[in-house]
């Protein structure tokens, strides 16, 4: 009665509606309902409106309310709030604070010549300017045992001199972002939306309801790469006030994911992690955030629908004729060198559990690859190799011709490159210059890796041996790789990664349309397109 439907078509399906649905939420999130009949008594109306004289004061507290004393570190008497500008202030610190201590800003929008401590009618913020976060140890030359530039090892240093560097200690943040939204927009109070809401002071002016200016602080601004380290040496570090405009819709979305990058720092999600967050909607305008949404909806996609294939596809593998093992030995190293090289930099849990899972699958895959058996026989393993027929042994044969002529290239690039970066370079430690050497071979290289396969197809003139379904999905994701290169920020050798693989993948698809499927021909689990097509039901007899 009911068509099958296919697992592919429910996974679009459920994608289709994903997406759909996050853009009602997006249009919710950026669109405020305005006020009608601006003499309505459930109107907000906006105290800019007025134009009114105001200043901006900014204070440092060793406490959110200023318990203990106050110092004033700028002011903007006669503060435009439609004019952009960047300071920069030199700030003394307390103590308490060269100590591993906290310090605070208190930002202030108040009435032109009034102190803020007693205008009824100023509205401030309080935003922390110290950061715990534990300090990269520091890297030394291998050869010469030199240390960092002095410059570089202070920043580094750990405080006090103490030499336990997984001990979080204090950091300076030396940027403050600051906004005011500037539109004269008249809110319903019965359609007030909650997130602005405790942004909101509104007071009573005849019988007219009217906020005061909404102030922001932009702590998604704050990156890891902007922190300084504060040691008890440290009397007086640099802090970049910068102010501008924003609009309602876009104070809005920062207010949700702000409050995102908190909810994960709650789980657990350290500085760094969350500056990965940070990083996509700091470094990116709004246009191209909503081009980055789409085009990460459709990479997840298409990775989850090349993962199934793929998966689907090495399960039922039973022969490597046409398959180069030496591909698939070569894939799963790179990524194990990969991950270990994530983990060895401290990177974001985003990239690196997603790197170990790979691996695994990888190695999953080398173990069906070589018909590799694991027998236990208490606590040790014993491993059985499967054997090869004579087809597989052809394969074989042209996989290690093909490496064969790929090492003569290989072996004085990366030892060269290796030796070069024991030289000139600085590490923490000889595995830390193994992981680096590795990687920098894989990400420069690599794609090397994938030419014996194209050898194999060469000799065999045939494809039809390959996960097409998972390869074109990977296809499609390597092109989109090319979008996030110009949009996201990376490494250059990571994004000249994403660009040299198209060559290899436009390579696949010309062999593609050269060797075209032979239906006569038995594919690697003994069955041709004519056996399948052929009716399974008796023959009629006239």
């Amino acid at each position: 009665m009911f068509q099958k439907t296919s697992f592919t078509t429910l996974i679009v399906g459920v994608f289709v509606v994903y997406v759909l649905h996050t853009c009602w939420v997006m249009y919710g999130i950026v669109y405020t309902k305005p006020c009608e009949n601006p003499k309505f008594e459930n109107c907000i109306n906006p105290y800019l409106a007025g134009k009114p004289r105001l200043q901006l004061s900014i204070y440092t507290a060793l406490r959110p309310n200023a318990d203990g004393g106050h110092t004033l570190i700028h002011k903007e008497e006669d503060f435009d709030v439609e004019t952009k500008f960047e300071r920069i202030v030199n700030v003394s610190l307390p103590k308490k604070t060269c100590k591993n201590g906290t310090l605070y800003a208190m930002v202030f929008v108040h009435q032109a010549g009034m102190s803020p401590w007693q205008d009824p009618r100023q509205v401030h913020l309080v935003s922390q300017l110290t950061t715990y976060m534990i300090p990269k140890p520091p890297e030394v030359s291998l050869i010469s045992g030199e240390e960092a530039p002095q410059a570089e090892q202070q920043k580094r240093k750990p405080k006090g001199g103490d030499s336990a560097v997984d001990r979080p200690v204090s950091h300076w943040r030396s940027r403050l972002t600051l906004n005011v939204v500037s539109e004269d927009f008249i809110f319903d109070r019965d359609f007030l939306p909650s997130d602005v809401h405790r942004y909101l002071r509104v007071f009573e002016n005849g019988k007219k309801r009217v906020y005061l200016p909404v102030l922001f602080v932009d702590e998604l601004s704050n990156r890891v790469k902007d922190l300084m380290e504060i040691n008890s040496t440290s009397t007086e570090l640099p802090l970049t006030i910068s102010y501008d405009t924003i609009s309602l819709g876009k104070l809005r979305f920062w207010i949700h994911m702000q409050d995102a990058v908190y909810s994960l720092q709650q789980f657990g999600f350290t500085e760094k992690d969350a500056d990965e967050i940070k990083g996509i909607f700091v470094e990116t305008n709004m246009y191209f955030l909503a081009l980055t949404f789409f085009i990460a909806a459709f990479h997840l996609l298409f990775d989850f629908l090349a993962f199934k294939h793929d998966i689907s596809f090495w399960k039922q593998k039973k022969s490597m004729v046409g398959m180069s093992s030496k591909a698939v030995l070569w894939r799963c190293f790179s990524t194990i060198v990969i991950f270990m090289y994530l983990f060895d930099e401290q990177t974001s849990l985003l990239v690196l559990i997603p790197a170990g899972v790979g691996s695994m699958i990888e190695v999953w895959k080398v173990k069906k690859a070589f018909k590799i058996q694991v027998i236990w026989k208490g606590v040790k393993p014993t491993f059985i190799f499967g054997k090869s027929d004579e087809s597989e042994r052809r394969t074989v044969e042209y996989d290690t011709l093909a490496m064969k002529y790929l090492w003569y290239l290989l072996y004085p690039m990366c030892i060269g490159g290796a030796v070069y970066a024991l030289v000139f370079l600085r590490y923490k430690s000889w595995y830390s210059w193994i992981i680096n050497s590795l990687v920098n071979g894989v990400y420069a290289f690599g794609f090397l890796f994938m030419l014996p396969q194209l050898f194999v197809n060469y000799k065999f003139k045939s494809v039809a041996h390959l996960p097409w379904k998972a390869f074109m999905y990977k296809a499609f994701n390597t092109f989109i790789d090319d979008i996030f290169a110009f949009i996201i920020t990376m490494p250059t050798s990571h994004r000249l990664a994403c660009f040299r693989d198209d060559v290899v993948f436009l390579v696949y698809l010309y062999q593609r349309w050269l060797y075209p499927v032979d239906k006569t021909r038995m594919n690697e689990y003994g069955l041709s397109y004519n056996e399948e097509e052929k009716p399974k039901g008796k023959a009629h007899k006239d």
